[in-house]
């Protein structure tokens, strides 16, 4: 199981500032949506210019028709990240598509795909879906291993079970990670580093708990140590 740092901070700065607190671990950067708009392809630069052994997950849960989707697939291929994410419920003609149109390439990122957002409540997500989280999340999951991706972000709670109907093989991402018991903030299904790993997990995506903290280091390394 490996750590992946969100960074979700207000400012290019702040960010930059976390990852220059954190540069000596082994970890992976979550780079989202609101610091990718913001200070987009420079800021990859910027964090290969730290620490050049960073990978990097960019996180933008690309959703939309099939080829307007591959086509965004395979513009990420000039970013030089190591892995990027898509929705599942786009469907498996989009899903099939991306990992077509990246097949060209003699090696690429790891391609996830998001199956239930972890801010979903079972009855929210009821109300989208008409299906309950645990069912949707593995046909999502089923889906997406028959497209040829190579695993999909899910709660920790559905890690095991997509495994079960996948393969073992098949990487689960599990944000909403709360290592030390915090607060569980916007998110709905949260777990711990323990629960995690009896879950099987492969990479956790851990945010307030780090950039929150007076000492960033000090707790990217507690949890390198539960890891």
């Amino acid at each position: 199981m490996q750590l992946c740092v969100a960074l979700d901070l207000s400012t290019r700065e702040e960010n930059l500032d976390l990852i220059e607190k954190i540069k000596e671990y082994d970890v992976w950067l979550k780079v989202g949506l609101r610091t990718y708009i913001r200070d987009g392809e420079e800021f990859l630069k910027d964090i290969k210019k730290i620490n050049p052994d960073f990978k990097i997950f960019l996180d933008l849960k690309l959703y939309d028709i099939p080829n307007t989707m591959a086509d965004a697939a395979e513009s990420i291929m000039g970013l030089g990240v190591d892995m990027f994410n898509i929705h599942a419920s786009a469907g498996k003609r989009a899903m099939s598509g991306v990992m077509d149109r990246l097949k060209s390439y003699p090696s690429r990122p790891i391609v996830l795909a998001v199956t239930a957002l972890t801010s979903f409540s079972e009855d929210e997500f009821s109300e989208v879906y008409e299906k309950g989280i645990a069912s949707k999340a593995d046909q999502f999951a089923k889906d997406a291993y028959d497209s040829g991706l190579d695993g999909v972000v899910c709660s920790a709670f559905e890690s095991e079970s997509i495994k079960g109907i996948t393969s073992n093989d098949f990487m689960t991402l599990t944000p909403g990670i709360r290592p030390f018991g915090e607060d569980a903030g916007d998110q709905q299904r949260v777990a711990d580093v323990a629960f995690a790993k009896s879950a099987m997990v492969d990479f956790i995506v851990v945010g307030r708990p780090i950039y929150q903290s007076a000492n960033p280091a000090e707790v990217v390394a507690k949890i390198l140590e539960k890891l």
